[in-house]
């Protein structure tokens, strides 16, 4: 039977192209998405790929998609936290709502989801969890301080939570992205971004299936010796 995989923010951009690499893996996908319904509506006529709309910052909303998905698919046994947002501007600019909200859908949602899938996975002595972080969460980003607190967050979340699990046959890792060619990275201004291209050593923006790749390495079944990492898919443009 295949196993059942979660991906939340799976309907758009990197989440999209995750989930298109799970089901290529020969999993059951499941693409969680929060908003937008004709985007969602179009992924899932596309691609066959199952499509379910909870708000990923609420931990009742997240308890009731998971029990959903659980009933009508079966235990979650691959969790991929995809979601993201941003709400730049610099300290002074920033209002707490900025912050709230950033820190809730980026990093709170991955203790929504670990907490309410954790369980099952230990039982059935499997699991697989990757969890987007950010080079901005390596390095630091000028009028991020929201955004790379969250993605910073995310890594040392995944490396506390990788010694729990390993044991029962858990793996958590992270993906540090780099700058993606996706719709939120194209609502940058050109100037801005061609200045970011290049300082990227293979000199181009990355593709959401570079990430994808990724996840479908961390989250196969033999990829049981892989815990506790972080891969960054950047094009160089940070090493550490």
């Amino acid at each position: 039977m295949a196993r059942v995989a979660l991906v939340t923010g799976g309907t758009r951009g990197i989440g999209a192209a995750i989930s298109l690499a799970l089901k290529s893996q020969g999993r059951t996908v499941i693409a969680n998405y929060a908003t937008n319904d004709a985007a969602a509506e179009s992924f899932q006529a596309e691609t066959g790929i199952a499509v379910i709309k909870f708000d990923v910052c609420g931990f009742e909303a997240c308890e009731a998609g998971v029990a959903k998905i659980t009933t009508e698919h079966g235990p979650i046994e691959v969790l991929v936290n995809n979601a993201g947002i941003t709400r730049d501007g610099t300290l002074p600019r920033m209002r707490r709502d900025m912050w709230d909200a950033v820190l809730d859908t980026n990093l709170g949602s991955c203790f929504n989801l670990c907490k309410l899938t954790f369980d099952a996975m230990r039982e059935r002595k499997f699991g697989r969890v990757v969890n987007v972080g950010s080079v901005n969460g390596q390095a630091g980003q000028y009028g991020q301080v929201n955004y790379a607190a969250a993605k910073s967050g995310i890594h040392g979340f995944t490396k506390a939570l990788a010694q729990e699990g390993a044991r029962y046959g858990i793996t958590v890792n992270a993906i540090a992205p780099g700058y993606v060619d996706t719709e939120m990275v194209r609502s940058v201004p050109g100037d801005v971004l061609s200045k970011i291209v290049a300082k990227i050593p293979v000199g181009r923006l990355g593709h959401a299936e570079d990430i994808a790749r990724g996840v479908s390495f961390l989250t196969a079944d033999d990829a049981d010796f892989v815990t506790g990492s972080t891969i960054s898919i950047n094009g160089g443009m940070h090493m550490y």
